[in-house]
């Protein structure tokens, strides 16, 4: 049973428009960082229009978008693993309302970065590859997805495709840039083509330089001339031969397109609702306690 990844599907898993407002009532129920001041997002229910400071192509179909905080002092507000909902209003007078991971670190001040992949489907994501700077986007947040504390397990699993690496990417830069977090990190990352390999340059980076807690693994469907990676599709037995068994002690962390999801973990039921694990992860024995699906 394979994870098949192409062109077309590649696309975060995301939420019916519809239970938007029960992810906001359960972020604020729980979220660790209202009211904090020196940052642009508390946690409330405002929608903050941010200017655009830059944008610039990193792939096909891709950008790299920089964005301006409220105050070029502020911190984001967001925590690892965070997101925040994105805001635009249609010509007919839509709401698009879309949640999108950052991936620049969260003490970072004065701009917030994303990639985001464009989609032929994806009003949204039309609508960022068209901006210009200084145009604006409004945001609200964050949407906790998981609090990260440092240690939480001895070793975790980020399996991801397409532009779902953006909250694995947030999770292994947190986890390296803390000389007293000792969690081993395994990445495998699927995409299309190595040119769709999203955030390669700043991955390679972080495992040079933690040889010893970082492994990475990269798949992809369309190998080039003198490719090293992995060809194919993240399948069950290139897992069962290298994700630790399922224990207290190790977490795996899965995001990507739906296909992906279906063959590897099970859908999530809704933005609360993680589900049950499926597929490959649920043959081979994770269960719900093991697997977290962002």
């Amino acid at each position: 049973m394979l994870a098949r990844l192409n062109s077309r599907n590649l696309w975060p898993l995301i939420g019916a428009a519809g239970a938007i407002g029960a992810v906001g009532l359960a972020y604020r129920l729980s979220n660790p960082i209202l009211n904090d001041t020196g940052k642009t997002f508390t946690g409330g229910d405002e929608w903050i229009d941010l200017k655009l400071k830059e944008a610039r192509q990193v792939s096909h179909d891709s950008k790299h978008y920089v964005f301006e905080l409220k105050d070029p002092e502020h911190t984001s507000g967001l925590i690892t693993a965070s997101c925040l909902m994105a805001k635009y209003v249609t010509e007919k007078g839509n709401n698009v309302i879309r949640p999108y991971t950052p991936i620049s670190d969260s003490d970072q001040k004065g701009t917030i970065d994303f990639v985001i992949k464009t989609y032929e489907t994806g009003k949204f994501s039309k609508h960022f590859w068209n901006l210009k700077p200084d145009d604006t986007v409004a945001f609200k947040g964050p949407v906790v997805k998981w609090k990260w504390d440092p240690n939480q397990f001895e070793k975790i699993s980020l399996i991801g495709g397409g532009s779902g690496i953006t909250p694995l990417y947030h999770l292994l830069s947190e986890i390296t840039r803390n000389p007293e977090d000792k969690t081993k990190v395994d990445l495998y990352y699927a995409s299309t083509s190595v040119p769709d390999i999203l955030l390669k340059k700043e991955i390679d980076e972080i495992a040079a330089k933690h040889k010893d807690q970082v492994q990475i693994h990269y798949f992809v469907d369309k190998p080039e001339d003198g490719w090293e990676g992995n060809t194919g599709y993240i399948g069950k037995d290139f897992l069962k031969e290298h994700l630790p068994p399922p224990s207290k002690d190790s977490k795996i962390f899965v995001c990507g397109p739906p296909p992906m999801y279906k063959s590897l973990s099970g859908m999530k039921v809704s933005p609360t609702d993680q589900g049950e694990v499926s597929g490959v992860l649920a043959e081979l024995g994770y269960n719900k306690d093991h697997v977290f699906k962002f």
